[in-house]
């Protein structure tokens, strides 16, 4: 059998063969410096030798909570993770990230190769494919549970009136009251996450969008007995973003985490806190956290897919996946801190 003819492959380099990659492959040392990128590296995220994987890849100077990297350098093994990873052109994209050692020649890790894989199209087909194919059945249960809710609420407030029991009738128009403010919740999070609209920024105080967000759910956190405080730094500069969508984003976040602390029946008293404050130099975040139950292990990492909630059956899912949708809008990153029993914090973070 004739063997085939490689002379033609022989003034190939190896470094030729690694800028031919059509993925991004950089080698970084223990500091996370990054040593070496090939071309395809260069050409999404320009020349980022010497600097560290977090400010070329995520544009922070913090290092990340859930680094392959650093997992490779620890027990050196290959680790797979997906990231949002921010390119130069100030695109954001979901990438697969995979870690592998190189060792010396006394078997110790000497650096990590990184090799980050573009998975956006295929991701953002997915979620179109899952919304479709999950969101007619799942949202119209959860709306006949709040009409049967509305038919309830309704019938207590005509017992109330026929009977002129003024009490009576209240507690039926809190039903009615909180079915209403279910469905509208609902119907906007329906609408913002089947409708993809361009974002129309404007240049505005976070502090202030975070504000009129607090201000949504004063009366709400009174009436479950809940403290809402907020702690907006006021100096936060003006920057561009899209008013009501973090206003939205806020919201949402600001909504759960009022529902798990009234979920939450192991303490005396619970509080939800509102921040606005720079993260550093070049970015400001808005934190919301709480003091409930805190979220486990599984429930974290299906935070952000289509339609998991963590309400069980008393919700869609719809809501953390507007506030995901968001963030990747205005090109940040969201953040989860979270402990079983001791409360959660959404962080999420934008350049100034």
């Amino acid at each position: 059998m004739k063997q085939p003819d490689a002379s033609q492959f022989h003034d190939l380099t190896f470094k030729s063969v690694l800028d031919a990659l059509p993925c991004h492959l950089s080698i970084q040392d223990a500091n996370l410096n990054i040593l070496f990128g090939n071309q395809t590296f260069i050409n999404d995220f320009g020349n980022g030798i010497g600097k560290s994987c977090y400010s070329v890849f995520h544009g922070t100077e913090h290092k990340c909570n859930e680094c392959p990297v650093q997992k490779t350098f620890a027990d050196k093994q290959v680790h797979v993770a997906e990231e949002t990873i921010l390119l130069k052109n100030g695109e954001s994209v979901q990438m697969i990230v995979y870690s592998a050692p190189l060792f010396d020649i006394f078997g110790r890790v000497s650096a990590v190769i990184k090799i980050l894989t573009n998975v956006n199209l295929i991701k953002e087909a997915q979620k179109e494919l899952v919304t479709i194919g999950q969101s007619f059945a799942l949202l119209t249960h959860d709306i006949k549970n709040m009409l049967e809710g509305l038919e309830g609420g309704a019938y207590v407030v005509d017992e109330g009136l026929k009977d002129r029991d003024w009490e009576l009738t209240a507690k039926g128009w809190r039903i009615v009251s909180k079915n209403v403010a279910g469905i509208s919740r609902v119907t906007q999070d329906v609408l913002f996450s089947s409708k993809k609209r361009a974002p129309e920024f404007q240049s505005v105080k976070p502090s202030e969008v975070a504000h009129q967000a607090v201000e949504l759910f004063h009366e709400k956190a009174g009436t479950l007995e809940i403290q809402l405080n907020s702690q907006l730094n006021p100096s936060l500069p003006y920057t561009t973003l899209d008013a009501p969508s973090m206003i939205r984003m806020l919201s949402n976040l600001i909504w759960n985490a009022l529902e798990a602390c009234d979920k939450d029946d192991q303490k005396p008293s619970h509080s939800v806190i509102v921040r606005a404050d720079f993260y550093d130099k070049n970015h400001f975040m808005f934190e919301i956290e709480d003091n409930a139950d805190g979220m486990d292990e599984t429930t974290q990492k299906n935070l952000f897919e289509e339609f998991y909630s963590t309400k069980g059956d008393n919700g869609t899912g719809l809501g953390l996946l507007v506030v995901d949708r968001i963030v990747r809008n205005h090109k940040g990153k969201i953040e989860v801190l979270t402990k079983a029993g001791t409360g959660s914090l959404f962080r999420t973070i934008f350049k100034i």
